[in-house]
């Protein structure tokens, strides 16, 4: 999960991180009350800043200084509504202004190839991390049972050129980003500027924050979420604690394990280019231990997309037999049918693996309504397109 900027600052201050003053505003009438508090309380600026997971804020004009609260008013409606790299802004974060000495980076990240954490340090900040040169950037991997102390933290801040007098702020609140990137089970903590203000203070200016989900269940950042923007399928889904993702297409995909159901979708998309670009309309993974809730629960997920024409349920048989899917479906229109959601769309099925055959006869013997058996992926991968497109 990426954070806002201004729900990555609020993390950070609660882990001691200075961080400039501000509020967000999803109006330009609110924005001009929180400047109208921040000049009132000795702003000579504020600043009126796009609240978008992506980059380039400054670059497309989502970043902007105002000297009064009629500017940021103003300021605040022109950046509202604005379009930056596909994301609309919805809302703005105007904070106070900083007096900037000058500008550092930093991060904490995952470093998968060496199987351990690192950290970027630069006297360079304030630009895209991949124009500093090389010999400019302090790359230090970090010990997950060693961690990060003030000691560390200083080394750190030494490695990346800081200079002495930023050396000691900078310490500290590298410190303290180590406690947001541990305890919070973060993949990412950047912060972009990292700045020292004329006044000697160091400050987080900016923030980038990526959450694992993972380990959303030890956690509590629902309050995170960005609820406004998630799909009503994929939010429903996730309810349901399914796997689920919506595409474009119009043939829904249900498999057992995520390899399989990336493969079926690659499938099912070279299939439909024979009957008019028919193309997968989800991605969900009901998991390896499918009971008929789960797969009545799929099922009621994928049918609720008005876009599906047909759904092509494809299971390998492993540690969960195929006669166990073909009960999970035979059981899941029973229960769809008891919650007044018969299935109205036909439904290739592709079963193989263990118990593949009682699977088939299992199904066979239902005579479920729609319901069509195929023998090899590929050949149901073209009926479930043909019947998409014929419908």
């Amino acid at each position: 999960m990426d954070l806002f900027e201004h729900q990555a600052k609020e993390l950070f201050a609660e882990y001691g991180v200075p961080v400039p003053t501000g509020k967000v505003a999803h109006t330009p009438e609110e924005a001009r009350a929180i400047a109208e508090e921040l000049f009132a309380a000795g702003s000579s600026k504020v600043v009126v800043k796009a609240q978008v997971k992506t980059g380039g804020r400054g670059k497309a004009g989502g970043v902007k200084l105002a000297d009064s609260a009629d500017e940021a008013q103003a300021l605040a409606g022109r950046i509202l509504g604005m379009d930056i790299k596909g994301h609309t802004v919805h809302k703005v974060l105007v904070e106070e202004g900083s007096a900037i000495a000058q500008e550092y980076y930093f991060s904490f990240l995952l470093d998968r190839a060496n199987r351990t954490f690192l950290t970027i340090c630069s006297v360079e900040g304030g630009v895209e991390i991949e124009e500093v040169p090389h010999d400019r950037l302090a790359m230090v991997q970090i010990s997950p049972l060693d961690g990060v102390d003030r000691a560390k933290a200083r080394e750190i801040a030494e490695q990346g050129r800081l200079p002495e007098e930023a050396l000691d702020g900078a310490a500290e609140i590298i410190e303290r980003l180590w406690a947001v990137f541990t305890d919070e089970d973060a993949s990412l903590v950047e912060v972009n500027p990292m700045i020292l203000t004329s006044a000697g203070e160091v400050k987080a200016l900016d923030g980038k924050v990526t959450l694992d989900d993972n380990a959303a269940f030890r956690q509590e950042h629902d309050k995170y979420e960005d609820k406004s923007a998630a799909d009503p399928l994929e939010a429903a889904a996730k309810a349901k604690d399914l796997n689920y993702v919506k595409l474009d297409g119009s043939v829904g995909i249900i498999g057992n394990g995520a390899g399989l159901v990336m493969s079926t979708l690659d499938v099912v998309a070279y299939a439909g280019e024979e009957f008019g670009g028919q193309k997968p309309a989800n991605f969900l993974d009901i998991g390896g231990g499918a009971s008929a809730e789960v797969m009545a629960n799929g099922l009621e997920i994928v049918m609720s997309d008005g876009d599906v024409k047909s759904v092509f349920v494809n299971v390998f048989g492993g540690i969960t037999a195929c006669d166990a899917v073909a009960n999970g479906i035979v059981s899941a229109y029973q229960l769809l049918a008891e919650r007044g959601e018969a299935v109205n769309r036909p439904l290739v099925v592709r079963l193989d693996g263990n118990n593949a055959d009682l699977g088939r006869k299992i199904l066979s013997d239902a005579a479920l309504d729609g319901v069509q058996q195929v023998d090899t992926m590929d050949d149901a991968a073209r009926r479930a397109a043909e019947l998409a497109a014929g419908a």
